[in-house]
């Protein structure tokens, strides 16, 4: 039988309040208050903290303050990306069931991010999106569905706008 964290990463409802769980909770939170007492000329140590925290971490990524990434499922992002200020990337979702819901089940699907892709700041990017390679994903932008390469999407719910032409 597969555990709570196998279903989680397969994206099958899982008990979240399981210890196994939790325990990663803990462990990634003290990571990240290990980082953010880091001095930024602690370039080794820090780099070390990310990837420890994140598994690995693409070349020429830079996220910018506050931007939060749930990931009870996959998040890949490719190299050269930007995320601006405030940016949340979720994995996490719920059944639509009331019933089920209130269960506490939980369930994710995960999110893929291209290559030199930038995501402005307080954009939000849903469960089950994939964002093409060069793509620009405009501030304050809410993305639920998937983003085709080379354009440039925005609003609520972020849809084209126009191609990004060479």
């Amino acid at each position: 039988m597969p555990s709570e964290k196998e279903k989680m990463l397969a994206g099958e409802r899982y008990d979240a309040s399981d210890p196994e769980l939790v325990a990663a909770r803990e462990r990634a939170n003290e990571l990240t208050r290990e980082y953010n007492r880091t001095d930024p000329s602690e370039a080794d140590t820090r780099q070390a903290l990310i990837e420890d925290l994140f598994g690995s971490v693409g070349e020429g990524f830079y996220a910018n303050f506050d931007c939060v990434v749930l990931d009870v499922c996959q998040v890949d992002i490719g190299d050269d990306c930007l995320l601006g200020p405030g940016v949340h990337i979720y994995t996490a979702t719920h059944p639509l069931d009331p019933d089920e819901r209130r269960s506490g089940v939980e369930y994710g699907k995960p999110v893929t991010i291209g290559d030199n892709v930038w995501v402005g700041g307080q954009a939000v990017i849903n469960p089950d999106v994939t964002v093409g390679d060069d793509a620009v994903i405009g501030s304050g932008s809410v993305v639920t569905d998937d983003v085709p390469a080379g354009v440039v999407v925005q609003g609520n719910p972020a849809s084209v706008v126009r191609e990004i032409e060479d």
